[in-house]
């Protein structure tokens, strides 16, 4: 996503295969990827181009996944709301897919600079990764506000102090 939205695409088109889908077996995915989770992701991208998106089916070969998955897609596009499960969002990432995911980091974020805030955030949870960013923010919020009191301070005290003749 930050990759997507440093780009700022006009449109985003997405080739829709779910072989990633629940129902798929390992040799074409085996990843056990809800249809839930499908219609989040489905509503991330919606984010980005003004919330044009083109969702293509293109794949997946266990109907029952293709049907769910589609629905939960197509529902997020016609804005009705699905959460997650929280636990579903506190869950941590495969081992495995967060090595996969620190190197395409390490070699990216050479060319994209909004990924190099996220290195430390790739083993965390959605909900994990989410609470440091805000937190990360309030800490330069709260720096930023500290600043501005220090400069304005500053100023007054640079500023010449008027008298009256009564106190002096």
């Amino acid at each position: 996503m930050p990759i997507a939205q440093e780009f700022s695409p006009d449109v985003v088109l997405v080739s829709s295969g779910f072989d990633a889908a629940e129902g798929h077996p390992a040799p074409l995915g085996g990843y056990r990827v809800t249809a839930k989770c499908f219609g989040f992701l489905t509503r991330q991208l919606m984010a980005l181009a003004g919330g044009r998106v083109v969702l293509a089916l293109e794949g997946g070969h266990d109907l029952t996944a293709i049907c769910d998955a589609s629905e939960a897609c197509v529902s997020a596009l016609l804005g009705l709301e699905e959460s997650l499960p929280e636990s579903t969002l506190l869950q941590t990432p495969n081992a495995n897919g967060v090595l996969s995911l620190q190197r395409v980091l390490q070699i990216q974020s050479q060319y994209w600079p909004s990924l190099k805030p996220l290195m430390g955030t790739v083993g965390m949870s959605f909900l994990g990764a989410q609470r440091k960013d805000c937190e990360e923010t309030d800490t330069v919020n709260a720096m930023a506000s500290l600043s501005v009191g220090v400069l304005t301070n500053k100023s007054l005290a640079d500023e010449p102090m008027e008298h009256d003749e009564d106190s002096l």
